[in-house]
């Protein structure tokens, strides 16, 4: 038998598009969970103020909002298990993710002969995905001529991709759904809990899911949370779908939401961690306790001084999102993107490039927001290029900068 020596995982950096770095609360909440079965009445409280804390999170009155267990996608596949085979759907992919996303929903509305056809990429004529040049945002004005042209039932987008770091609009979509009569659903895993949105606003859109390791910061172990209007769930009612774990009804049940309604005693669906649950729970009152409104105003003022401080250093930044920048090295590093990334990652400062091309470089600060944490990245980030000959760099001045800038800010 082999015998493999001891993990010993390092601490790093997480300074990408996620995951972000923990905050202790979250893993002592987590290490300090005594052992309990999923049905223990402490893990049935959590779950109950979790789905509480996850609607004020939402901004949404809708009953059916909890968390699905698993990582992102687990959530984003339980919002699109409501698309069945034939439906027509419009989806718009401008990053990695949404055209990930784009697939998964080809997948679950093509009909046998499509899945024969091309198995792991099926093309059924009933999905249209529009494809956004990778750095420009969906805009609203996208959205109308695709819906108008296609009428289809459902629409789906991302609204915040990270695979390109734009923000795609969401109030013209949701107006565009409205006024073609289509379903609405919208990946929100990189924007709930750093944007201060309320999904209630945006009636048109029936699905909402989004992850536990980017705005919310649920990390170690993993719940996606998931919104669904009545429209939504009545559709599901009525016409079922083709899974049990993800199932958008059933898996609600264990949260104790039954027919629309919250009620004392859950029903038996999956076991769930109770190290999850006290860790996710803690997470969603660290990111209550901060506020949402002042949250995404930090996120944009230290977003907003570290894009100052990357363009300082000749990178031209591509993204407006408030949690990441996505960049081109100056010309006398051009094409050297991975090379750059991997040198960071080498050293604990976990830096991301993009997954798609053309390949740039993602430098993410989910919870980060502090002068420490902002000078820190742009650091390493100035002797990463410097060590591959950006000798242009004045790594004084640009860090002076960002001192002034936190300066003028007290």
């Amino acid at each position: 038998m082999t015998t493999f020596e001891k993990l010993v995982i390092p601490e790093t950096l997480a300074a990408g598009p996620g995951p972000g770095n923990t905050d202790p609360r979250v893993l002592e909440a987590f290490a300090s969970s005594g052992v309990a079965d999923h049905m223990q009445a402490d893990v049935l409280r959590g779950m109950k103020e979790i789905k509480l804390m996850l609607r004020e999170m939402f901004g949404t009155e809708n009953v059916y909002t909890y968390a699905i267990a698993g990582t992102g996608w687990c959530g984003l596949d339980a919002m699109q298990n409501a698309i069945l085979p034939g439906d027509t759907v419009v989806a718009f992919n401008n990053g990695t993710f949404s055209g990930i996303d784009c697939q998964t929903i080809r997948m679950k509305a093509s009909t046998p002969e499509d899945l024969a056809a091309n198995p792991l990429m099926p093309e059924p004529a009933n999905v249209h995905v529009i494809d956004v040049p990778h750095g420009t945002s969906v805009s609203g004005e996208m959205v109308e001529a695709a819906l108008a042209e296609h009428k289809p039932m459902w629409a789906f987008m991302s609204h915040w991709e990270t695979g390109s770091g734009r923000i795609n609009d969401l109030r013209g979509f949701n107006d565009a759904c409205a006024k073609h009569g289509s379903m609405g659903l919208i990946d929100a895993v990189s924007s709930l809990g750093i944007e201060d949105f309320s999904i209630d606003d945006f009636p048109a859109v029936v699905g909402w899911a989004s992850c536990p390791q980017k705005g919310v910061l649920g990390l170690p172990l993993t719940y996606a949370p998931v919104s669904f209007t009545d429209a939504y769930i009545d559709l599901v009612k009525k016409r079922g779908c083709y899974s049990y774990v993800h199932h958008p009804i059933l898996a609600a049940r264990h949260w104790a939401i039954v027919d629309g309604q919250d009620v004392e005693a859950p029903g038996y669906h999956q076991t769930h961690s109770c190290y999850a649950i006290a860790s996710f729970h803690e997470a969603l009152r660290l990111s209550l306790e901060y506020g949402r409104a002042q949250k995404a105003k930090d996120y944009a003022f230290h977003e907003s001084i570290l894009s100052d401080a990357i363009s300082a250093m000749g990178c031209k930044v591509t993204s407006n999102m408030t949690s990441l920048v996505v960049c081109n090295l100056p010309d006398a590093l051009a094409g050297r993107e991975k090379e750059l990334v991997q040198g960071c990652r080498a050293e604990g400062f976990c830096i991301w490039p993009t997954l798609s091309e053309p390949v740039q470089v993602r430098v993410g600060i989910l919870n980060q927001l502090s002068e420490a944490a902002i000078t820190e990245i742009v650091s390493k980030f100035a002797d990463a290029m410097i060590k591959m000959g950006a000798n242009h760099i004045d790594k004084a001045a640009v860090l002076a900068q960002i001192k002034a800038r936190f300066a003028d800010a007290a």
